[in-house]
């Protein structure tokens, strides 16, 4: 895409008020206002030459502007008239209006399931809770297909012709050759598409007939559409809501149950459930539709949600009924007393907010999510759960996030292939045209002197012509490459993409947009599952100024491996550490946190080990994890975040650990000194949540001795400000900074330094298109000379450390690394040193990808406490602005607190991802990560998957914190100026809603994601992900987009990409299901578009070029023969070889090279992903191409057609007496001419343009042209009665006629060397003079390849007295200069 401009809006940000074009006109402008001055003593011709090319490309984005405009309002308006003539005039599906005041249901027990509510929108019930996913219905199935089938230009194409071969006289080539096979193949690509609906039906269909506990009025269970006969509440029983459990987990205790109540629990079809309706969740069970809480039989009626199919995200959520429902609702009998309206909201896509409020007996709380679980979550680590169902159907959450109107996917290369057709049309009827005034001019000279001869109709020549040159439009491009496709997706299922763990290859969903694979530009990732295995592992931890590494959850082979020496250095250590406490570090700094344990066994009233066991006991208590026993009597921790996980787990490895948490307590089992355990009780007296503004949780705890302490942790910047020494911390922690950003800068220099060595290339996702034959190759190639690489370049190939693999620390100016471990009693008692070291230890942890937390803590008076709780109960019990006063209540008391320590946590990713991603950026692919988690977690897993660079420049777009048009235009300002060698650009879903209701925003955001390098889109709902990827397709229509995810969240997302790719991980198979395609491990992704990719593109692209080619040579000897027998639509060649061309004698060649055809070698591929811009750049197929190779069929052509017929002029004579002469009439003339193409098809295809040469497609090269010999003998055997009333004497013509000619043969060999060696001389001056990469690159395959290459260089390194560059044998030989950055 050809980006015009930078953009920015005008002052003051009043963007509201500007139309779509003056908005590009402020974006545009922005390139010529910061452009640097020119210097004026420039010679006056490149004055004048540069001032007319800057107006002529401004005349070119004038006009592109304009068209662009126009198109976008011209499908506007298309789209606005479609939905008010046909959806709201013809089918009458208006849009509801909004409702007053909200979605008004009634709390009463059972009412609704025999008078269903009425949706005052509609003045109907409310929508049933059947989902529907599948595109057609019986009825809609066949109109629709047939719409889109013959929307496609080709098949319309055929079927016009088809009509027109039924016109009796008009045909030369009979009624159905034409209408037969279109039938044939739109009946089978029809019935492909129906498969495919079927199996999304059998999914809803599973869906709505699952079963649900709803409680129905006494005596109706059995009526109710689709409840089971049997009621989960029998006669006999207590009146507790459970079943099916014992006495141990029913709710059973509360006042006021009653034997065989009169109501029960029923098993109802999801598809009945209604809005109003009570439904009973077990644990581990779906929620059918959007409730809101009503009870829990968890610790303070808490719920666990898992609403990983929902939003991605794999931590449970907890949830709480509302305090009105407090001891109403844990019985029968209480709800069907229960009395009282629940108002929500109207239903809509937002699924981080919900507004609603509760009324019970006058009492009125608000509702937020807090209360309310949605559909497609699920019940974890809760025996039971009731809620009133809100929203049903497509009016759930998730169903409104779900991209309901899928459109059909078509590959891009449609497009050319679409274009060529259109092409091919206008030259079949411009030729039509020349015939016909050929026939005119023909008949005054010929036909009207010659009384025999009887006139023809304008009509049958017209249109005669028409259908014997139909077929240079070929119908088999669409046959056979259907067949091609289906091989094609066969052949992908490669070894390397094979996850031996899971036993799970790659699955192939559609074979339609394969080649599409090899044209990616833009990347659309999910983080949860696809980046990362959201498996989060304590790595470091920063206490008392020393860095400890957390190796009690790490497996270490060697020290597995030697176990007696790692006993010893631990006993000569610790020995020397007992003489000389003060200084144990000189001897005993084992970086792991075992030795730091034994340190504090050995020495316990040291001022480390003091603040080390008080920065323990902040993990273990500052945390919401509830402790679950596993049959085992294993301790499994549940939480709402894995972050909390992972700091309560290394807690219990250091001796903290969480046995039990019951009501508003912590129970520890502490290790003392000797080993022996104990456990202490701590009273949880307040939890203040963590909160994307807060940024920070605090919990009040009761010590055993009857102190009240404070512990907060959070984020280093929140933290900070809140410290008892903050000014020294504010100050430590800017200088820290302040070296950080020192380093940055140097590693930005010297990345932009590296890119500065290779040729300039387009900021946009793909550049400019080279020309067919260009000559940049050439000075590619000399780049590629190893002398030319220095040391410096080499070592500028390393873009730093990576967490995939084994995480290196950064150059800083006074390393932290040496300190890792050391403790130094002198240091760990002055406070200030602390805080320096601290915060030196976090920047390095946070450098290296882990997700960092600082601790603090102070001890309050039971006064205060008391002042403080009495503040925060009002906040908490408010109203109005409730969030805002409890935020306020928990400032008062997160002050002056004492630094505890840091910590570090890894999120790990999967296998390769590092690696991966950095190969496909170098293949000039943009990757976008959309998550559902918050800002400072997509951050953090962003650097560890090389998404964000240590020096990149991360610029954030917050809605809430300053103005989105100002910071754009700040952010563009930056960008156009190249300030950056990298930027990422971060945005929410709260900022995107508010850029979503601006046009000139939205357009304004486009315009800047597609220039930045990065985009981090967090807290994002499945619309917004789909509407993101949706706004690039139409920013840039020329990309291809391809989204991959693993959760039902993600599906969206997948169906709105031009390519959908499925994971099949923890979260399901959900995506993989609907997704085009679906692999184990994004790693598999490198190899299935650098790949794979590359090949399916290469080989489609191929198929069509020579496809078309093949039919323009044979045509167009056929028209040429025209002129020989008066234009009069006879055919040169025989019906039926006419009819065995495309099917038998040319299937093989180009079948077999859209099957097989590689390039290049998958090391090489994998070496240098810049050779993957062949499909980016449409290098493969384009117009210049297509025209070069149009060029090559007429030469090939006019060679054919004159050797054929100088040779028939040359046997006119065919009398016994001519010994030299043969049969001249029709059918050796056009044996003559087809055996010439078809070998000269055969060969160029197989053998000349063909790269991937084995057995296989030279076997098909002489098969198919035998297959033709054999055809001669074949019909040469027939009865004379099969060719009696035709022209062609085929009757033992080949055996006994023209085949026994010498000089046939000899013809036919001399036109067959003539054509070839054109083509082949061609070819040889293309790859000698005008050479592309790829050629290049083969030729130092047959050299050795890569591998050979690198050795090479390793040579030159050592004879230049270098050492040698020691890389992986994956990783590149060559820098970034190969290709794609020209």
């Amino acid at each position: 895409m050809a980006h015009q401009g930078s953009g920015i809006l005008p002052e003051g940000g009043a963007t509201a008020n500007l139309s779509n074009d003056e908005t590009r006109r402020h974006i545009g402008s922005i390139r010529h206002e910061d452009r640097p001055a020119k210097s004026l003593r420039q010679p006056t011709h490149q004055n004048l030459t540069g001032s007319l090319s800057r107006d002529y490309h401004a005349r070119m984005d004038r006009w592109l502007r304009r068209a662009n405009a126009f198109q976008a309002s011209v499908k506007e308006a298309c789209i606005f008239y479609f939905r008010i003539w046909i959806i709201q005039g013809l089918l009458r599906q208006r849009p509801l209006p909004p409702s007053k005041d909200g979605r008004h249901i009634p709390l009463t027990a059972g009412e609704v399931r025999t008078s269903p509510l009425i949706d005052e929108r509609s003045g109907k019930h409310y929508k049933s809770n059947s989902i529907r996913s599948s595109r057609y219905s019986l009825l809609s199935f066949i109109p629709k297909q047939l719409f889109f089938q013959f929307s496609r230009l080709a098949n319309f194409y055929f079927l016009v012709i088809g009509l027109l071969q039924q016109v009796d006289g008009w045909s030369p080539t009979g009624r159905y050759t034409t209408i037969g096979p279109l039938a044939a193949f739109v009946a089978l690509t029809m019935a492909k598409e129906g498969y495919d609906d079927y199996r999304r039906y059998q999914l809803d269909k599973e869906d709505n007939l699952a079963l649900a506990s709803v409680l129905v009025p006494s005596g109706t269970a059995h009526k109710q559409p689709g409840a089971s006969v049997r009621t989960l509440f029998a006669k006999g029983s207590k009146g507790s809501l459970s079943q099916g459990y014992d006495d141990k987990t029913a709710v059973n205790d509360s006042p006021g149950a009653k034997e065989g109540a009169g109501d029960g629990w029923a098993r109802i079809r999801w598809r009945d459930i209604r809005v109003g309706d009570i439904v009973r969740l077990e644990r581990n069970e779906r929620v059918p539709a959007d409730m809101a809480l009503l009870h829990a039989t968890g610790a303070n009626s808490t719920a666990y949600i898992d609403t990983m199919g929902l939003d991605g995200e794999t931590n449970l959520k907890s949830k709480q009924p509302s305090v009105l429902l407090a001891g109403r609702c844990d019985t029968i009998q209480k709800l069907g007393e229960l009395s009282g309206e629940l108002v929500c909201e109207d239903p809509n896509a937002n699924l981080y907010q919900f507004e609603g409020r509760i009324t019970i007996e006058g009492e009125t709380m608000p509702l937020t999510t807090n209360e309310v679980v949605f559909r497609g979550s699920t019940i974890r680590n809760t025996t039971e759960t009731v809620g009133v169902v809100i929203n049903t159907g497509e009016e759930c959450k998730i169903r409104m996030n779900a991209n309901q109107y899928v459109h059909t996917k078509s590959p891009k290369i449609n497009r050319y292939t679409n274009r060529i057709v259109l092409c091919l049309v206008f030259v079949l009827l411009a030729i039509t045209a020349g015939l016909s005034g050929g026939y005119v001019i023909w008949q005054r000279n010929y036909e009207k002197k010659n009384p025999f001869l009887r006139p023809m109709d304008a009509a049958p020549i017209v249109f005669g012509d028409i259908i014997l040159l139909n077929a240079l439009i070929p119908l088999s491009l669409y046959i056979v490459i259907e067949i091609v496709k289906g091989f094609q997706a066969w052949y992908l299922d490669d070894i390397e993409m094979y996850d031996a763990q899971t036993d799970t290859p790659i699955s192939v969903n559609t074979n339609t947009i394969l080649e599409d694979l090899g044209q990616v530009n833009y990347i659309f990732s999910d983080k949860t599952g696809t980046l990362t295995e959201n498996n989060m592992q304590f790595r470091k931890l920063t206490v008392g100024g020393t860095s400890w590494l957390h190796n009690m959850n790490m497996v270490d082979d060697d020290m597995r491996d030697k176990p007696n020496e790692r006993a010893e250095d631990a006993a000569s250590a610790m020995a020397h550490a007992e003489t000389n406490p003060s200084r144990a570090s000189e001897s005993y700094s084992r970086p792991g946190t075992e030795a730091m344990l034994e340190y504090i066994r050995r020495f316990p009233d040291t001022a480390f080990s003091k603040k080390a066991r008080h920065f323990l006991l902040c993990i273990a208590l500052c945390h919401t994890c509830l402790p679950e026993k596993t049959e085992e009597g294993e301790i499994r921790f549940q939480a709402a975040s894995p972050d909390e996980v992972a700091l309560v787990q290394a807690a219990q490895d250091m001796g903290y650990l969480v046995v039990d948490r019951p009501a508003q307590s912590i129970k520890l089992e502490l290790t003392n000194n000797l080993g022996e355990g104990r456990v202490e009780t701590y009273k949880v007296l307040k939890v203040i949540e963590f909160s994307s503004n807060r940024k920070r949780m605090s919990i009040v705890i009761r010590m055993p001795d009857g102190r009240i302490c404070v512990i907060c942790k959070g984020a280093d910047n929140v933290i900070i400000d809140r410290l008892r020494l903050s000014d020294l911390a504010a100050k430590t922690a800017a200088e820290v900074g302040r070296r950080a950003s020192m380093r940055r800068s140097m590693e930005a220099e010297r990345e932009i330094r590296r890119r500065s060595l290779a040729p300039n290339s387009p900021r946009n996702s793909h550049g400019g298109r080279p020309s067919f034959f260009g000559t940049r190759s050439s000075s590619v190639f000399k780049d590629l000379t190893p002398s030319k690489m220095t040391r410096g370049e080499e070592e500028d190939e390393d873009e730093g450390p990576m967490l995939g693999n084994k995480p290196t620390a950064p150059w800083t100016d006074e390393s932290v690394g040496d300190d890792e471990g050391v403790i130094n009693e002198e240091i760990a008692a002055d406070e200030a040193k602390v805080i320096e070291l601290c915060f030196r230890h976090i920047n390095e942890y946070a450098t290296e990808g882990l997700r960092t937390l600082l601790y603090g803590y102070r001890y309050i008076s039971e006064e205060e406490y008391q002042e403080w709780d009495a503040t925060f109960k009002a906040a908490t019990t408010s109203i109005a602005d409730r969030q805002k006063r409890i935020e306020e209540a928990a400032e008062s008391i997160e002050t002056n607190f004492e630094l505890a320590g840091g910590s570090a946590i890894e999120d790990n990713l999967q296998a390769g991802v590092p690696e991966t991603i950095d190969k496909l950026r170098r293949a000039n692919i943009k990757i976008w990560m959309l998550t559902g988690d918050k800002r400072e977690t997509a951050i953090n897993i962003a650097r560890s998957a090389n998404l964000a660079k240590s020096f990149s420049q991360i610029h954030i777009l917050d809605a809430t914190m300053s103005d989105v048009a100002e910071s754009m235009r700040d952010i563009f300002i930056d960008v156009d100026r190249g300030h950056s060698s990298h930027s990422v650009l971060v945005v929410d879903g709260y900022t995107f809603g508010v850029l979503e209701d601006d046009r000139a925003l939205t357009d304004m955001f486009f315009e800047l994601a597609v220039r930045i390098d990065s985009v981090i889109f967090c807290r994002a709902s499945p619309s917004q992900k789909a509407t993101l990827v949706k706004g690039v397709r139409d920013k840039d229509s020329s990309c291809v987009t391809l989204a991959i995810g693993d959760g039902a969240n993600d599906i969206s997302m997948i169906q709105a990409s031009h390519v959908g790719i499925g994971i099949s991980g923890r979260e399901g198979l959900q995506a993989a299901r609907v997704a085009d395609y679906s692999i184990a491990q994004f790693r598999f992704l490198q190899r299935l578009l650098l790949v794979h990719g590359h090949w399916l593109y290469l080989r489609t692209s191929k198929y069509i070029l020579c496809t078309f080619w093949k039919e323009w040579v044979f045509y167009l000897v056929q028209g040429q023969y025209q002129r020989l027998n008066g234009y009069s639509g006879t055919s040169l060649y025989q019906s039926w070889s006419l009819t065995l061309y495309n099917a038998v004698f040319t299937s093989l060649p180009i079948f077999f090279l859209g099957l097989l055809e590689q390039d290049l070698s998958p090391e090489t591929l994998l070496a240098v992903p810049e050779l993957y811009s062949l499909g980016q750049r449409d290098e493969g197929i384009n117009l210049k191409k297509c025209f070069a190779w149009v060029l090559q069929g007429s030469v090939d052509t006019v060679l054919i057609f004159i050797v054929v017929w100088l040779e028939f002029l040359f046997n006119l004579d065919g009398g016994p007496g001519n010994t030299n002469s043969h049969d001249n009439s029709l059918f050796p003339m056009g044996s003559l001419a087809l055996t010439i193409i078809i070998v000269h098809i055969n060969v160029k295809i197989l053998i000349l343009e063909m790269h991937h040469k084995t057995w296989i497609p030279l076997a098909a090269c002489a098969l198919s042209i035998s297959l033709w010999f054999f055809f001669l003998l074949i019909i040469g055997a027939l009865p004379i009665k099969h060719s009696q009333d035709s022209p062609y004497r085929i009757k033992d013509g080949f055996v006994d006629m023209f085949g026994k000619s010498l000089s046939w043969w000899l013809v036919a060999i001399i036109g067959i060397l003539i054509v070839v060696g054109v083509n082949l001389g061609v070819t040889a001056i293309q790859r000698v003079f005008f050479p592309t990469d790829r050629n290049l690159w083969q030729e130092i395959e047959q050299q050795g390849g890569v591998a050979a290459l690198q050795q090479h260089r390793s040579e030159s390194n050592a004879e230049d007295g270098r050492k040698p560059l020691s890389a992986a044998p994956e990783d590149p030989p060559l820098d970034g200069r190969v290709a794609g950055h020209r």
